[in-house]
């Protein structure tokens, strides 16, 4: 098999004294970090170390934002009016592009997270409100999205970069959606079998839905979640068996000049 994928991994989602996944462990594996804004999880001196991190190991950073929603941690959906949204998510992408700017980098793509990522995939007034804000920030930004997913095909509307992502560690519904997180299915903790399924969506195009059934899937990007519990072991396993099947790793989107390679 010769492919190349993206892996990226939410990170930079510690606060205050509560520490969350180790952020420096998976920069040393993942080509593509989805940094936390803020509005679901991290504080301004937890991001600014994350992207300074990121700038070091020559991670591209992309802004992953959400409903505020500090308590639940942005797994709640919120109704909120669409130009309101927008605006959300200017701020949080501005606010991270400052501190990427001291750290030596800056924003490349967005990706929206938790009950936000869900909402874009059915909700078209919330996926082109996030689309809105990204054309309106910078539209040269790629939008990180779910294939088939309404923010997807509001970016391209739009004449933003669509790129598809892939859960290596999340089950999939015979929809072709994520098994919402408190159902049986929800997470994969085999990191031999999820890198296995992520070879085979790399080189067949579908994925074992938890019916059994098999799912179209085509992603330029792959996402291990930071949190999960050996989420480093599962990146890793990720890593070592993309390298089995000949398969390169390497970010969908350049990082920018004068950050490490």
């Amino acid at each position: 098999m010769s492919a190349t994928v993206d892996l990226n991994a939410d990170l930079g989602e510690s606060y205050g004294q509560w520490t969350l996944g180790d952020d420096d462990a998976m920069l040393g594996l993942v080509t593509s970090a989805n940094v936390a804004c803020g509005f679901h999880a991290g504080d301004p001196s937890t991001l600014r170390a994350t992207t300074t991190g990121a700038a070091a190991a020559g991670v591209v950073v992309g802004a992953q934002v959400s409903y505020p929603d500090l308590r639940g941690f942005g797994r709640r959906f919120l109704d909120v009016e669409p130009t309101a949204l927008t605006d959300d998510v200017v701020y949080q992408i501005g606010a991270l592009e400052a501190l990427c700017r001291v750290a030596g980098t800056r924003v490349r793509y967005v990706k929206p997270h938790g009950a936000l990522y869900n909402a874009t995939r059915t909700h078209t007034a919330q996926a082109r409100a996030v689309v809105e804000a990204v054309r309106a920030y910078d539209p040269s930004l790629p939008v990180l999205g779910l294939p088939g997913s309404a923010l997807l095909a509001e970016a391209e509307r739009a004449g933003l970069r669509a790129v598809g992502e892939f859960f290596v560690d999340r089950g999939y519904t015979p929809e072709g959606g994520l098994v919402p997180r408190r159902e049986p299915g929800a997470l994969l903790d085999d990191a031999g079998a999820a890198a296995e399924r992520l070879v085979r969506m790399i080189g067949d195009g579908v994925v074992r839905a938890v019916d059994g059934t098999d799912v179209a899937v085509r992603a330029e990007s792959a996402c291990v979640h930071g949190d999960s519990p050996g989420a480093v072991a599962m990146a890793q396993r990720v890593r070592d068996e993309l390298a089995r099947a000949g398969v390169g790793v390497a970010p969908f989107v350049a990082a920018p000049a004068g950050t490490a390679s």
